[in-house]
């Protein structure tokens, strides 16, 4: 009991001083990130975006920004040869994102990305004689709807197309394309149900 007050007492002013302090602090850390983003991109970065933290951004910089973004920290974002990201107006990319970009990675408006997934367009190959690290790689493009909503820890595979509604449970490999409306999870992800059954479930 006695160390437990004393920890109290001690502890009182600074916790009166961070109240004070952090969210000035806070302020100009997003303020801090959102210029290092800007810096690090080919494309201009609307002062609508909300970022919080620092993003990590490889390779040639071509990622468009649409307003209003929500970018949690930890981002992940590379482009190389002809790979662009293009990440519409409203999108949510929680913790953690990976995406990866050689052919190119279109995200529709108001899509949420959950936590530590990987969105990559490219693929290693195996070539006789030749290391994995230094053997070639293909890339197909993707494309993903308006207003899916992507779980925690997935991961979307090259060449995917999700269409507008999709809902991808947690940790699901999209190894094919999903149609609009649909709920797929697991791995590789499948089918559950349709969006319109969720719905109705929850009325």
């Amino acid at each position: 009991m006695a160390s437990g007050l004393l920890k109290d007492t001690l502890a009182a002013p600074f916790v009166a001083v961070h109240r004070v302090l952090a969210k000035p602090i806070d302020y100009w850390q997003r303020l801090r990130a959102f210029a290092a983003l800007r810096a690090s991109l080919a494309y201009p970065l609307p002062s609508t975006v909300v970022i919080l933290g620092q993003a990590q951004v490889y390779g040639s910089g071509r990622v468009r920004c649409g307003n209003g973004l929500l970018i949690y920290p930890q981002q992940y974002w590379e482009t190389w040869e002809s790979g662009e990201i293009s990440i519409g107006d409203g999108v949510v990319l929680s913790t953690g994102v990976h995406l990866v970009a050689y052919a190119g990675i279109a995200i529709g408006k108001g899509t949420m990305i959950g936590e530590y997934t990987s969105i990559r367009d490219a693929n290693h190959t195996r070539e006789e004689g030749m290391t994995l690290r230094g053997s070639d790689h293909y890339a197909k493009p993707i494309s993903i709807g308006k207003e899916v909503w992507i779980g925690r820890g997935v991961a979307v595979l090259s060449g995917i197309t999700i269409g507008d509604g999709a809902t991808i449970g947690a940790n699901a490999v999209v190894t094919r394309d999903v149609p609009a409306g649909a709920v797929v999870a697991g791995v590789p992800a499948v089918p559950i149900r349709r969006r319109a059954e969720v719905l109705s479930e929850m009325r």
